[in-house]
């Protein structure tokens, strides 16, 4: 199965600079995201679905500084690379002590940009592969990440590669609504609304496998939210 596609939000108020960011990234195979406003940037990033993030210090509405704080604040652990034209040792101090994971001055190498974001994320997935479970598990519902194979109650389901990376991701968010908008971006890397009916016919499939035989449900519709996977309705 092909590897799925890093997601990069760029937050930086300065068009040309976005634009020069965006086209380098997506060449060298990431899904890029941009957005010109503090706040804006920490709206996106509080819904969890980018692998990095990458934002310049000085934005309208809400700094950069104080928009890292409030994504921290809110738990979420993306790892950020701050760019910024202040590049004295405590300005660089400040961005890493606010939960920068790196801080690089502007104007920049391209290349050295890469390598840092290389670099960011050779260490999430070394955290990944020695901290992160090797087998999820929702009430009978047993998934091995490794042999990519579902049990319930014993019982073997078989599932399709999109079926089991639907499922997978619904299982890490276990007991949490799950957004049509939030599936669409991690599955299917939409950053837009298709306008088709493509998450629900393959919610629809995967709850007649997982539900199917069983008395309690698991899959749940929250109307006019999502989805959550749960033993409890």
């Amino acid at each position: 199965m092909p590897p799925v596609t890093r997601k990069i939000l760029i937050v930086e108020d300065d068009a040309s600079t976005a634009a020069y960011l965006a086209k380098g990234l997506s060449e060298g195979g990431y899904s890029v995201e941009i957005c010109g406003d503090g706040r804006d940037g920490l709206f996106l990033a509080s819904e969890g679905i980018f692998d990095l993030i990458i934002a310049d210090r000085m934005l309208p509405g809400l700094n950069g500084l104080a928009m890292l704080g409030a994504i921290r604040a809110a738990g979420v652990r993306t790892p950020t690379l701050i760019l910024s034209a202040l590049g004295t040792v405590d300005d660089r101090i400040d961005g890493l002590n606010a939960g920068a994971d790196d801080y690089l001055v502007k104007p920049f190498s391209f290349a050295e940009l890469t390598a840092r974001i290389d670099a960011i994320f050779r260490r999430v997935d070394r955290g990944a592969s020695e901290g992160q479970p090797t087998r999820l598990s929702v009430g009978d519902l047993e998934i091995d990440l490794l042999a990519r194979t579902v049990a319930r109650g014993g019982r073997s389901i078989q599932l399709g590669a999109r079926e089991f990376n639907l499922l997978e991701y619904l299982a890490r968010h276990a007991g949490q609504v799950v957004t049509r908008t939030m599936m669409l971006e991690k599955i299917w890397n939409y950053h837009f609304d298709p306008g088709s009916n493509v998450v629900d016919v393959h919610i629809g499939r995967l709850r007649r496998k997982l539900e199917e035989g069983f008395a309690a449900p698991i899959l749940h519709t929250v109307r006019g939210a999502g989805y959550r996977l749960s033993i409890e309705a």
